[in-house]
């Protein structure tokens, strides 16, 4: 009977560490058969007395091996001789992260916390916004929604990454072109909403220069000192410039037209005509990268990948929901941002074009800081490459046409006259990572240089 109570409790423990709630196994069956079904190597056993044993001091007493005496008992000593057990707690946790079951709601969200970021700890700053306000604080408004945006931002960007690499190429690159800058655009589409236009072209000015400068910068300067010299495909870096170079060209145009035309009320016009050739641009970039020549942008989900992006064991229904509910806190934050930009711009003697363009990108661009970074760390430059130069280019060809399109719906038409000093800034900008990038390697001084000129970019923008 105490053998019979002792095979019973190991079913059952093994059965709710991997999640097999309802198996029927007979209890008749050989322990040779049961064990097979045990996908835990290390799963502990209960001795009728109710003590914890490791499985192979289980396998070996006399309780599961009846008539074999002392003797297999000493034949197992040597085997586990030197191999010193876990405790029990951390099989439980190993079978958790391995199966991706947990058998309490608690036990999944102390593993999902564990996930977080240090940059998550700034999810206090939400209510902080909420409250600054409610009492018509408008510099703690601003500043308390940027940096409550910050997180949001990263947590969008994990969640639309998870779920892109799962839902295969068509609807991963779908779900990228909606939700990879989303932050970007909700911020720029409240402001545009609030007649700032020149901020919403700072925005988009400071996410391609700083996805460009700053993020790269960056990644080639964290990776560089670990790693001397870095490789990545140059056929892929070449394409991504290239489509940052039109970027510059579309954004020429207007202000050389501003100039020298005699008919600057047709600027709308021009600017709604240049949008559809960007936006079919990059359709067909998509289909570049993701068809014909995806072998050049190959991106495996892997366990460094998910552990960088902080979403190991997310799961699809979690994954979709803070999706979802950080884009509606987005949304609110955005039009707190907006709100106190003028307050600030006041109070604090900072021009509206450089919180445009250092301010409000850097907190749009904050999922591809952290994640670019990392993987350069991780050697993987070609994949913070992509991160970095895609986004920059999604932000030219994609968002910048969308806030365009949406701009003559809800009546306040936006042109893509953009100051010179922005041009300037974007033009230089791509010109220097032609540079960095035509030789396929790089370096912790192309990160410097990069970063440089993105300071010294920043530094004029403050003072105009």
């Amino acid at each position: 009977m105490e053998r019979n109570q002792s095979k019973h409790c190991l079913i059952e423990f093994a059965a709710s560490i991997i999640g097999a709630r309802g198996a029927n196994l007979d209890e008749g069956k050989s322990e040779q058969e049961n064990q097979a079904k045990e996908p835990l190597e290390k799963a502990p056993s209960l001795k009728p007395g109710g003590q914890d044993v490791p499985k192979d001091a289980a396998s070996s007493s006399p309780a599961s091996n009846s008539g074999s005496g002392e003797s297999n008992s000493s034949s197992s000593e040597p085997a586990s001789a030197g191999r010193k057990e876990r405790p029990v707690q951390e099989q439980k946790i190993d079978g958790m992260m391995l199966t991706g079951y947990f058998p309490t709601p608690q036990s999944k969200l102390i593993y999902v916390l564990k996930q977080f970021k240090i940059t998550d700890l700034l999810l206090v700053f939400i209510p902080v916004a909420f409250y600054a306000a409610s009492k018509e604080m408008h510099a703690l408004e601003f500043f308390a929604s940027c940096l409550g945006i910050l997180p949001l931002a990263g947590l969008m960007g994990r969640a639309t990454e998870y779920l892109s690499d799962r839902v295969g190429d068509a609807i991963g690159a779908l779900l990228n072109a909606t939700f990879g800058n989303a932050c970007e655009f909700i911020i720029a589409l409240a402001a545009l909403r609030a007649g700032y236009d020149d901020v919403v072209k700072a925005s988009i000015t400071g996410s391609i220069i700083g996805n460009i400068l700053l993020v790269l910068g960056a990644s080639m300067l964290a990776g560089g000192i670990k790693y001397p010299t870095q490789s990545f495909n140059r056929i892929a870096a070449s394409t991504s410039a290239t489509l940052l170079a039109l970027a510059a060209i579309s954004l020429m145009v207007p202000s050389i037209f501003h100039h020298f035309t005699k008919s600057p009320g047709n600027e709308e016009e021009l600017a709604m005509g240049i949008s559809v050739v960007l936006f079919l641009t990059y359709i067909l970039s998509l289909i570049f990268s993701l068809k014909t020549h995806k072998h050049l942008y190959v991106r495996e989900a892997d366990s460094s990948t998910e552990e960088a992006i902080g979403v190991k064991h997310w799961g699809t229904k979690l994954s979709t929901g803070v999706l979802l509910v950080c884009t509606l806190l987005v949304v609110v934050l955005s039009e707190f941002l907006v709100h106190g930009v003028e307050k600030v711009a006041t109070e604090w003697h900072i021009n509206k074009i450089f919180i445009g363009v250092i301010l409000v990108a850097v907190v749009g661009n904050a999922a591809e800081h952290s994640t670019a970074i990392y993987m350069a760390m991780r050697n993987k430059m070609d994949l913070a490459l992509n991160i970095a130069l895609g986004s920059g280019a999604q932000i030219a060809l994609l968002i910048a046409p969308a806030l365009v399109f949406v701009s003559f719906i809800i009546g306040k038409p936006m042109n893509l006259y953009f100051s010179e000093f922005e041009v300037m800034a974007i033009t230089v900008s791509v010109i220097i990572l032609g540079y960095v990038t035509n030789d396929g390697e790089c370096n912790w001084l192309e990160g410097v240089q990069l970063l440089a000129v993105y300071a010294i970019l920043g530094t004029a923008f403050f003072y105009m």
